[in-house]
């Protein structure tokens, strides 16, 4: 059944392939761990046994989480299927586990690097214009890596200034795009289209390595990682945290959660409300070293 499992997040939920990863790794780390298929040892027993174990394995309990979530997935399939009566994994206790604030550069970091690296758009080799832009639309429009490897030349409609994206479920959503960042595509791919051996189609990826490959989650990485250290920004550089950073940016400047939701493509509102607890932690912040009551040390006198 753990095949069978397998090809039902690929082609029916349509997992992106990490995803397929790592659930398969899970399932194949229960089995041996139980030494039994994994259908035939989903007990709350075997499965509290199992999360102590990796407990022992000094594993953070955000992993145990992960492999327990993977295990209760697996499990409601196998209700589906008439092969358990119940989930099992409902009676098991997680251990706790802190809540990890997402992580986003400031905005006015953000708005220098764009100012300081405008020239590249225009006048820039090739490399130097794939960059800035992977840089530029992961944080002026939130996608996920996944979703800005997936885009395609029909994907981008300056007419309209929309991206088309296919999101995760293969949901489509339509994201505005502001009139600098449309007018950098069109420049990038008149720069792609001048590449000798490159034949672009409609499908053809919107976004090409400098040899004219599609583009893999290891070259956004290092792209983004580039740009961001070159730029002297701090943190942890990453794709999801320009992601973070737009969505932060949206609900300080005022926008609604629910279009926040939109963009972002969040399949439920409680996705998107992490983002009110990190402008919340930030508030505190700035209320603790500016307030003057606060930097008295919240005295009476």
């Amino acid at each position: 059944m753990r095949e069978a499992y397998i090809q039902y997040i690929t082609s029916v939920k349509r997992y992106s392939p990490r995803t397929q990863e790592i659930y398969a790794d899970v399932l194949e780390r229960f089995e041996t761990f139980a030494g039994a298929r994994a259908e035939e040892c989903m007990t709350p027993q075997l499965l509290r046994a199992y999360e102590a174990d990796l407990m022992a394995r000094d594993m953070s309990p955000r992993t145990v989480h992960q492999h327990m979530s993977v295990l209760s997935g697996f499990a409601r399939f196998l209700v589906q299927r008439g092969v358990l009566e119940s989930n099992p994994v409902r009676a098991v206790r997680k251990p706790k586990m802190e809540k990890r604030l997402p992580v986003h550069y400031r905005q006015a970091e953000m708005e220098q690097y764009l100012a300081e690296t405008a020239w590249v758009a225009e006048s820039g080799n090739f490399p130097q214009r794939l960059r800035r832009l992977i840089v530029h639309m992961l944080y002026a429009t939130g996608l996920r890596r996944a979703e800005l490897i997936g885009l395609e030349l029909q994907s981008f409609d300056p007419a309209r200034g929309i991206l088309h994206v296919r999101g995760k479920g293969d949901k489509m959503r339509d994201i505005p795009i502001i009139s600098s960042l449309s007018q950098e595509i069109s420049l990038y791919l008149n720069a792609a289209k001048s590449m000798e051996g490159v034949e672009r189609t409609p499908s053809s990826p919107l976004l090409i390595t400098p040899k004219g490959g599609k583009l893999y989650p290891e070259f956004v990485d290092r792209a983004v990682k580039a740009e961001l250290d070159k730029a002297g920004i701090q943190g942890r550089k990453s794709p999801h945290a320009l992601r973070h950073t737009l969505a932060t940016s949206l609900l300080e400047d005022g926008a609604s959660l629910t279009s926040i939701k939109e963009v972002l493509g969040h399949s439920s509102l409680a996705a998107t409300q992490v983002y009110t607890h990190a402008t919340v932690e930030r508030l505190k912040k700035v209320y603790a070293n500016a307030h003057p009551r606060a930097k008295k040390g919240n005295s009476y006198d």
